[in-house]
């Protein structure tokens, strides 16, 4: 069996708030992280779009060697996880894997709520998907699940607006729209990985009761507990502590916004991906 490092997608920068949750849980094994921003957002996309998209990176990763790849996107695993699963993994590589980031924040939301009423911020593509409910309550057939999508909020964190006063006229807007839906919501769950860079903000304009989850540190916790119990997959993952990164656009670029969602210098490469 082919021995190889963790492999870390999204369509952009956010899963790097994941890889970091995931990195300091699980310091010991090697990591590559690609981020597909030439062809980012996803999020607005249509599904045979990301599906084709998604399946193209996850191709690359197998290339490269990983036997695990983690979609730290939440798009990706709406759209295109169950498909590659299901239709492409036995063509491409039966013994490798493919996880994604909503089946454990979902397997766990429950825990979190007492009033059973979650509320997902997401975007457009991952809402639409309605995998979040489906998820949820599939673990807690009792919950209710309310969703809003914020189709701004991406481009201002991308565009680093996100600390500028501006950015709080959107916060305050899907949050509202969100709480409207229910009194009752207890439980907000941040459905993008670029989410949690405006955590504080959003923190601000909740009521006080209701808590706020990002997905980073509930990821971590299940992949570390994912490969206690597939002994035979934590085997074939090197362990030497390194990271890499890829992206399909400017290193320039992802350098410099990589320090914003990762917390520290990162030194991209560039790769070219046919399709």
């Amino acid at each position: 069996m082919q021995q190889g490092p963790i492999g870390i997608f999204d369509s952009g920068y956010g899963g790097l708030t994941v890889m970091k949750e995931i990195v300091q849980q699980l310091p010991q094994y090697d990591y590559i992280y690609l981020g597909d921003n030439a062809r980012a957002p996803y999020g607005t996309r249509s599904f045979e779009t990301v599906y084709r998209y998604t399946l193209e990176c996850v191709e690359w990763f197998f290339k490269q060697g990983c036997p695990l790849v983690i979609l730290a996107c939440n798009t990706a695993s709406a759209k295109a996880l169950r498909t590659i699963q299901q239709n492409d993994l036995q063509q491409l590589n039966p013994d490798n894997r493919v996880l994604g980031v909503i089946r454990p924040t979902a397997e766990v939301i429950g825990q979190y709520s007492k009033t059973k009423n979650v509320g997902v911020l997401a975007t457009a593509g991952t809402v639409q998907s309605e995998s979040y409910e489906i998820e949820i309550t599939k673990f807690y057939p009792d919950a209710k699940v309310f969703q809003q999508a914020c189709p701004m909020w991406v481009p201002l964190i991308e565009n680093n607006e996100h600390t500028n006063a501006g950015a709080d006229y959107f916060v305050k807007e899907y949050v509202d729209e969100l709480m409207q839906q229910s009194a009752d919501i207890d439980t907000v769950l941040l459905g993008c990985t670029h989410y949690p860079l405006l955590s504080e903000k959003i923190k601000q304009q909740l009521p006080e009761n209701v808590q706020l989850l990002s997905q980073g540190k509930i990821v971590a916790e299940s992949l570390a507990d994912y490969l206690q119990r597939h002994p035979e997959m934590e085997e074939r993952l090197t362990k030497g502590g390194t990271k890499q990164f890829f992206t399909t656009d400017s290193v320039t670029d992802f350098d410099r916004h990589a320090r914003l969602f990762y917390g520290s210098d990162v030194l991209a490469k560039h790769v070219e991906l046919v399709g």
